[in-house]
């Protein structure tokens, strides 16, 4: 992990090297419910997290909501997603499946997510009867709980960190009680969001990084952007990840000790009270490593060293400009679900958080990429027992529970902070905790299920937007009433290589995305059959745009510069064309590929079939680049 955390541009890796050595084998101190200090630590550094106790929610909603969750797994809907870590194709740990706005999308390493719409309206009536009744009063329901969580968080005001019930103080004495144990493993159910937790696979070996590059998902879902930022944006991933696994080397859990803030004995978390024996009363907490140098003394040795990450800008979602990024402002609007199953005993091994000790992790560190800048994150946790998803808090033998673990990003010196959470516990990330924090799944003994409500920015990634852009390229195809045959209504540079543009994107960000693992969800639900058999209509448009360009170019009578200018556009759009149908063919026939199931299987397509009359072009564009690349060169 070690070596990884020193990987990135050239000028970073003596400053990580140097920022390792300094903190050796050191522990960072983290607080949990039964520290002293913890009220203190999260009014004063984790302010925006919120967290919702079950009791406080409708009982008919969370009834709702945890019969929807069992309704997909039943069902088979939550799948494990084969993503893209460092060239390299991985599966993720946790199964999942997205949920949201008809026609949105989420994409995250290399991977996009077809939304299975939210079913909120009567869709027999509007005739988009595209799944069965029981999914969709379970989209419904997911519907429903999105609807009370974009009332509720849009109504929190400035201070607010816990909703209260009743039967709070009940939860929190028996969290009391589990004591230190609990809080040293306690780490998060928070957003069991899926990837995120990839970034600890790519620290370990070859046979390990199969589970582990699972973890850092989420991550990675701001490099979503141009094929021409994807290397940038893949280190930013990368030295996130890396560089913060060797943030803090592992110590034993434990080493922590922490000052009872003022504001905790006052009560702003009830039931949650300091360790008994907590002799220290020293302000600020301090951890000692194996060498016994405190970690508040890196403070300042470290100083120099201190990396931040937002050097690294992510791009769009597959476009082929940039967007400006969008903020979050006025009501909060939801529009994409991403459900999350993950069972620990499954699991053949699971990674122990490597810089505080707080215990086995689901999801690893990360920030929810790919989201309006400053927008909520809303999570639903629901932990079940059995294969009925009975979670009955009783039972024989205390269970441990699932936690979200918190940190503020890059920063060796503010204590971590680690939450339990109860079934049926909501939490919400406000302002801007997940750009300036970073935050972990800590793994329970049970099965559990998160709902992860975001606001995605999905300027590049709605069906109205890639049709959109389908209109832009085709718009400069005229075809004949008469005889049908095709011919390109301007030749400038600038209009070809637009309509080559938009070509590439729909072939590589929709169409091999939508193949290669979207279709899987069409056994469940048909919605986006139609959309995508279109889509497939209007590539093979460009196909036969990319024929008649290519036949100008070759056309001898035709003046030298423009022709020159027309052949160097082409050339490096198939050239790109090419590289990527070649790595998505390799993907599709990759041994983790062919470990699938038939109807999980990926394909290799949009193609032309060897029999089809009117294929234009080779799939192979090998020769049609020689032949380019042999016209320059006589020019």
């Amino acid at each position: 992990s070690k070596a990884n955390f020193c990987s990135g541009p050239p000028e970073e890796p003596a400053k990580r090297r140097k920022l390792l050595q300094e903190l050796g084998d050191q522990k960072i101190p983290f607080l949990g419910p039964s520290d002293q200090g913890f009220q203190q630590l999260w009014d004063s550094s984790y302010s925006g997290l919120v967290l919702r106790r079950s009791c406080s929610l409708p009982a008919e909603l969370h009834g709702q909501v945890q019969a929807a969750l069992l309704t997909l797994r039943s069902k088979g809907c939550l799948l494990r997603d084969l993503v893209r870590i460092r060239d390299r194709d991985v599966f993720t740990a946790v199964s999942r499946a997205l949920l949201g706005e008809p026609g949105h999308t989420y994409r995250y390493l290399d991977t996009r997510l077809f939304a299975i719409p939210w079913h909120s309206e009567d869709t027999e009536v509007k005739g988009q009867n595209c799944c069965d009744a029981d999914l969709r009063a379970a989209c419904k329901a997911l519907w429903e709980l999105n609807t009370f969580f974009c009332s509720d968080v849009s109504q929190l005001k400035e201070g607010d960190r816990l909703t209260q019930c009743a039967k709070a103080e009940v939860a929190e004495a028996k969290q009391g009680k589990e004591g230190d144990t609990e809080s040293k493993h306690s780490e998060d159910s928070k957003n069991s969001e899926g990837g995120d937790s990839e970034s600890r696979q790519s620290e370990e070996g070859d046979t390990e990084s199969k589970h582990s590059e699972e973890w850092d998902i989420e991550s990675k879902h701001s490099e979503e952007g141009c094929s021409g930022s994807k290397q940038e944006g893949e280190w930013e991933t990368e030295s996130k990840h890396s560089s913060e696994e060797g943030e803090s080397s592992q110590v034993k859990p434990g080493d922590t000790s922490a000052a009872a803030g003022p504001e905790q004995s006052e009560g702003k978390f009830p039931g949650w009270s300091p360790k008994a024996g907590g002799g220290d009363t020293s302000t600020e907490p301090v951890g000692l490593g194996a060498h016994g140098k405190p970690v508040a003394q890196l403070k300042h040795t470290l100083s120099d060293y201190y990396i931040d990450e937002k050097k690294e800008q992510a791009s769009g979602q597959g476009c082929s400009q940039p967007s400006p990024p969008q903020v979050c402002t006025g009501p909060v609007k939801f529009n994409v679900t991403l459900l999350n199953y993950m069972d620990p005993a499954a699991m053949s091994q699971l990674k122990e958080e490597p810089y505080y000790g707080m215990g086995k992790m689901a999801v690893g560190w990360h920030h929810d990429e790919n989201l309006i800048t400053h927008s909520p994150v809303a999570v639903y946790s629901y932990s079940c027992y059995d294969d009925k998803g009975e979670s009955g808090e009783g039972g024989s033998g205390e269970k441990t529970c699932w936690r979200i673990g918190l940190k503020v990003a890059w920063d060796i010196h503010t204590p971590g902070l680690m939450l339990p959470l109860e079934s049926g516990d909501c939490y919400y990330m406000r302002d801007d905790l997940n750009s300036t924090h970073q935050h972990c799944v800590l793994a329970g003994d049970t099965a559990r299920f998160s709902s992860t409500h975001r606001v995605a920015e999905c300027s590049s990634g709605t069906l109205t937007y890639i049709q959109s852009r389908c209109q832009e390229a085709l718009s400069n195809l005229h075809t004949d009433p008469e005889t049908g045959s095709h011919s390109l209504l301007t030749l400038l540079p600038t209009t070809l290589q637009h309509c080559e543009e938009i070509h590439n994107e729909v072939e590589f960000e929709w169409l091999r995305q939508y193949w290669f693992q979207g279709q899987r969800y069409t056994r469940f639900c048909s919605w986006w059959t139609r959309p995508m058999e279109q889509l497939e209509k209007d590539w093979r448009l460009m196909e036969t745009m990319t024929m008649l360009f290519l036949a100008t170019v070759e056309e001898e009578g035709r003046a030298g510069e423009g022709r020159r200018e027309m052949a160097e556009t082409l050339l490096s759009a198939l050239t790109d064309r090419h590289q990527q149908r070649q790595t998505w063919r390799d993907r599709c026939h990759s041994s983790l590929a062919q470990t699938l199931p038939p109807e999980e299987a990926p394909v290799d397509r949009p193609f032309w079939g060897v029999d089809d009359p009117n294929m234009p072009l080779p799939f192979d564009l090998s020769e049609i680049i020689n032949r380019v690349e042999s016209l320059l060169w006589r020019m």
